[in-house]
């Protein structure tokens, strides 16, 4: 006979499953993106998160691009993961052997505390260089957690850069300007490989600065539907800079954030986004994760402060994978440069 407490699957369907060419992140514990051996994927974590607090790479270094890499991090949409994506992305390049600059556009300085850098009121700030023209040599700070990662922090001077912007000459590309002569005082052997500007939620004048300044564009996307609504707005002021302002501009890279794997709905957000973008979005998608939302409060990304957690795993092997990708518009736009 049978038991009352026996309940028949088939009445609820089937699990929802990851969208196709979807990787999360228990299939690196697995060892099906050659995370390890054929150990245990605890064991495997607990290995990763032991290399990486002893400094030591998880992996061969990355291969360094042919020249720096200037990637703008952007939605204007709040609270998609810009900021949690940014400091992560960076820190697993520099976790992997890249030299990484991160630039804090955003008023709030989230990306600053992330990465454990001073950033109170009087602090040398990416304000001083836009709105002063100070040199970024005088407000760039190493990171303390990770080598290789160096930081342009934000303070709360930058909320009233909108405004003050407005008045200035060229004040759509001063954030440009600065980033250039940077790179260009920088030694050969030191150079950066990869710029990060994490934007402000908003289509402001930072966040054009920060388009002009770019050469790549780096777009998070929560996997829910109201992130899909002003995917279309943002799309037409990329086209519009690159038709006015910065030629070179492209979108090459979409990360799915937040994602539920047992949701049907994340799938189905997956599966749009992918149908309209096709390979500029990542296999990799990142989990919802209470350790990454955790890392901040100790002024740590998640790939210091965890790094064998699913979100970190899922970070990493995001960061390995938009490095992988060839170039976006490589010297598609060198000789305009400057026209603008």
């Amino acid at each position: 006979m049978e038991r009352q407490n026996d309940v028949d699957a088939s009445k609820f369907g089937p699990s929802p499953a990851p969208g196709p060419g979807v990787r999360t992140a228990a299939d690196y514990a697995a060892g099906t993106s050659g995370l390890g051996d054929a150990s245990t994927p605890l064991a495997r974590s607990v290995e990763h998160q032991l290399l990486v607090r002893k400094g030591l790479s998880t992996r061969e270094p990355l291969p360094r691009p042919a020249r720096t890499r200037t990637v703008v991090v952007a939605n204007q949409k709040g609270g998609v993961g810009k900021t949690t994506t940014t400091v992560n992305i960076g820190a697993a390049l520099a976790q992997q052997g890249l030299r990484v600059l991160v630039i804090d556009l955003d008023p709030q300085g989230n990306a600053s505390t992330a990465l454990g850098i001073e950033h109170r009121r009087g602090t040398p700030s990416i304000y001083d260089a836009v709105i002063d023209e100070r040199p970024l040599q005088e407000i760039v700070q190493p990171c303390p957690e990770v080598p290789n990662l160096a930081v342009a922090p934000a303070t709360i001077d930058l909320a009233g850069a909108e405004i003050e912007l407005v008045s200035l000459v060229a004040r759509e590309s001063r954030l440009r300007k600065a980033i250039a002569a940077y790179l260009d005082a920088t030694p050969t052997e030191e150079r950066f490989d990869y710029v990060l500007i994490d934007c402000p939620p908003s289509l402001g004048l930072l966040t054009l600065n920060a388009l002009v300044a770019g050469e790549e564009m780096l777009i998070p996307i929560q996997a829910e539907y109201y992130a899909l609504e002003g995917l279309g707005q943002l799309i037409e002021t990329v086209e519009m800079v690159k038709a006015h302002l910065n030629p070179r501009l492209e979108i090459s890279t979409i990360l799915l954030t937040m994602y539920d794997g047992r949701t049907r709905l994340a799938a189905g957000v997956g599966d749009e986004v992918r149908s309209h973008f096709g390979d500029q979005v990542l296999k990799t998608v990142i989990p919802r994760s209470v350790r990454v939302s955790e890392a901040p409060s100790y002024a740590q990304t998640v790939m210091t402060y965890d790094p064998g957690s699913p979100g970190a795993l899922s970070y990493w092997e995001a960061a390995r994978e938009m490095a992988s990708r060839a170039e976006v518009a490589v010297g598609s736009g060198e000789d305009e440069e400057g026209t603008a």
